[in-house]
């Protein structure tokens, strides 16, 4: 399979994306994952299937061992299911060699987790720049680059600070330019808001709907908060395994 997705995605070709809801981003089909411990398998997905169109903004939620993080790490290709497909940008990326996932991941996903994932020995520009540098980018460019979502996530004054010399939601909002410097048609956060007190959480989900609102990116976050889960267009809830409900935060989020 020739890696197409390798392929670099403009901001304005993101955009125009977003106008052919038939084209999903994301198709998934029959997602079976089941974990061994010894003699023990203890199954967690069930047979999902699931569409993500281009553009939408999907809150994924369900109670502890529902399923919702081994279904994050699927659509991330950080893990396999054991049957089924994976349909990322219309190619079937479920068979893919660890290499070659590693490849989509760089080009074609940004991720956002709840402990940030900074290198603790690197500025916050050479943080934002690394992936383009393991993707081939020149150093100057990816550094140009880094500045300028530095200035989008109102942090452009501090570029040369470390990790550490900056608070918690600063140091997400470096993480969100890190995941966005690839310029990836897919935005996967799990739990991003988690380790962040109100305010700031208000801060980095007004991040989030600006992104997708401004520039049609697509977005799956992963959370057990409520509230965040208003902010979404889409709500996917998550029990035992299978979804049991697919529609708008505003019916369900409270259940």
């Amino acid at each position: 399979m020739a890696l197409e997705l390798m392929a670099p995605h403009p901001q304005g070709q993101m955009a125009a994306t977003a106008s052919r809801p038939k084209d999903p981003v994301l198709s998934l089909r029959g997602i079976r994952k089941s974990y061994r411990s010894g003699d023990v398998q203890t199954p967690v997905l069930h047979g999902i299937d699931l569409d993500v169109q281009a553009g939408d903004y999907v809150a994924l939620m369900g109670s502890s061992g529902s399923g919702k993080s081994t279904l994050m790490n699927l659509m991330g290709l950080l893990d396999r299911c054991d049957e089924g497909s994976y349909t990322l940008q219309g190619h079937d990326v479920s068979q893919l060699s660890a290499a070659q996932h590693a490849e989509v991941r760089n080009a074609r996903i940004g991720f956002v987790f709840q402990s940030f994932n900074l290198l603790k020995r690197m500025s916050v520009l050479d943080n934002i720049a690394l992936p383009l540098i393991y993707a081939g980018r020149s150093r100057a460019f990816a550094r140009k680059r880094a500045e300028r979502l530095l200035e989008q996530v109102g942090l452009g004054t501090m570029a040369s600070r470390m990790p550490n010399q900056l608070s918690g939601g600063q140091q997400q909002r470096v993480a969100i330019a890190r995941a966005l410097v690839n310029e990836a048609p897919l935005l996967l956060a799990d739990e991003p808001t988690g380790n962040l007190d109100t305010q700031t959480t208000a801060e980095v989900l007004d991040i989030f709907e600006r992104l997708n609102r401004e520039t049609g990116l697509t977005i799956v976050l992963v959370t057990h908060e409520p509230d965040v889960a208003l902010q979404a267009q889409r709500l996917v809830r998550l029990k035992d395994g299978r979804i049991a409900f697919d529609g708008h935060p505003q019916e369900q989020a409270h259940a």
